[in-house]
């Protein structure tokens, strides 16, 4: 069964598994312990130490073990920016970060600090122009992710990184994604990073603390990792870990496993659209990691896709609202401004065969359609070009992607230049309603007031 949900785990690497089934014998030990086992664990613990430095390109003394890469965005945003309180309390970010960022952005929020986002382009890139124009003198701290991990759409890290350091504001790099392509460009001063996201086991995460950066770890503290990632760490898990990462960075093959998924990826990304009618490939079609392609299908249930993926044998992802238990849609493309619903996010494991991607393309058309085909949704959007001069169609009640289908229901029963309003309380709307007027070509004239709901008004323009 294909596997291409690499974005979220990694398979475990086959060093990965070598190297903790060795370490569990070996590294069990506390290595704070001076006698012979806790020597011996000690060892283990500075080597994958100064190995993981050697992939991330720092000094061994800049690199702490976290419990995962979640803990490690956390200690990284709430150390930096207690350090520079007496500079400021604002946290920029971009619009697109992963959640754990946006979770700690809220909670120095909710402690009295202040935080705003970048905006992105519709393929979820940041400008470094926009950086430097939102960077004030009270600025304490810049996130900004090396590569996002819904659409695989790579950030001007180096060039923000010039800015930062001009400005004399630490950045902070989520690396989780890219970090197993290679080391993360520019002068950054912290980065985060994640193990399973490139084949070890999960449970580990990196922080990297750049000399020079002003730092105070907050929260519980012991001796451990320089006081910043208390506790006793899995030492057999961050062997496994960094074993992996130093594999695929020592591997003069992975140059050329990089260029082949890069491949692969693109004919997903060609193909797609040539299959399956209505649908948005999203993501910056060049800066974007080898490995990622998404793309959202209008008129199809999300969950209901992923479900007729699982069954014909294809393990995907996705950002549709309707497949969370929020029934919102993801943050990132609602940032970009694209259709969240029937989102699939495909990314390909080290070593996916040619064969597998064939037999995806081959089965989604038909997945899409029955999909399609169970929820009503029409066979061609537009009409005749004389109708009605405004149609209003209730919607409440309905959740994605139910609102767009009956839009694209009426729109053909107005004329060109004609309206059709549409009644609902579904919160995905506000996304996709404008997203499917993009992708149509059709008029997006705003909200209007409404007894129930919000009234969505869109022109026919074609």
């Amino acid at each position: 069964m294909p596997y291409f949900d690499a974005a979220s785990a990694a398979p475990l690497h086959p060093v990965a598994r070598e190297a903790l089934l060795a370490s569990l014998d070996e590294g069990w030990a506390d290595p704070a312990r001076l006698y012979r086992e806790g020597r011996r664990a000690r060892l283990l613990l500075d080597a994958a130490r100064e190995a993981a430095a050697e992939a991330v390109g720092c000094r061994p003394d800049e690199l702490v073990f976290t419990p995962s890469g979640t803990q490690a965005v956390h200690s990284a945003l709430s150390g930096a920016l207690a350090a520079r309180r007496r500079v400021g309390r604002r946290l920029l970010h971009s619009a697109v970060e992963h959640s754990s960022v946006l979770h700690a952005a809220q909670a120095h929020e909710a402690a009295g600090g202040t935080r705003a986002e970048i905006a992105v382009d519709r393929g979820g890139r940041v400008a470094a122009g926009a950086v430097a124009a939102a960077l004030t003198p009270d600025t304490a701290l810049v996130a900004v992710q090396s590569a996002n991990h819904e659409v695989g759409t790579e950030q001007p890290v180096q060039e923000v990184a010039a800015l930062c350091r001009e400005a004399e504001v630490p950045l902070l790099v989520d690396a989780a994604q890219s970090l197993p392509w290679g080391p993360v460009p520019g002068d950054w001063s912290l980065l985060t990073a994640s193990s399973h996201k490139w084949g070890g086991p999960p449970g580990v995460g990196l922080l990297v603390v750049r000399k020079g950066t002003r730092f105070a770890p907050q929260g519980a503290r012991d001796e451990r990792e320089s006081g910043r990632s208390p506790g006793f760490g899995n030492l057999p898990a961050i062997v496994a870990g960094v074993a992996a990462l130093r594999a695929l960075r020592s591997d003069p093959g992975t140059a050329a496993e990089a260029a082949r998924l890069r491949a692969l990826v693109d004919r997903i990304r060609t193909r797609v659209p040539e299959l399956v009618p209505e649908v948005e490939v999203v993501g910056d079609p060049v800066h974007r990691l080898p490995h990622v392609v998404t793309f959202s299908c209008l008129y199809v249930d999300g969950e209901s896709l992923l479900h007729e993926l699982d069954r014909s044998g294809f393990s995907v992802s996705s950002g549709s609202s309707c497949t969370s238990s929020t029934l919102t849609p993801s943050h990132v493309l609602r940032a970009m401004g694209v259709l969240s619903e029937g989102n699939v996010r495909v990314s390909l494991p080290y070593g996916t065969a040619e064969a597998d991607v064939d037999r995806f393309l081959e089965v989604l058309p038909r997945v899409v359609e029955g999909v399609r085909e169970k929820l009503g949704a029409p066979v061609a959007a537009g009409g005749a070009a004389e109708g009605a001069e405004a149609v209003t169609v209730d919607a409440l009640g309905m959740n994605c992607p139910l609102p767009v289908i009956e839009l694209a229901k009426a729109i053909g029963r107005v004329r060109l230049g004609g309206t059709v309003t549409v009644l609902s309380d579904d919160e995905v709307a506000a996304v996709d309603i404008p997203a499917w007027c993009w992708t149509q070509h059709q008029e997006y004239v705003g909200t209007e007031a409404a007894d129930q709901g919000v009234a969505y008004v869109v022109r026919r323009s074609v």
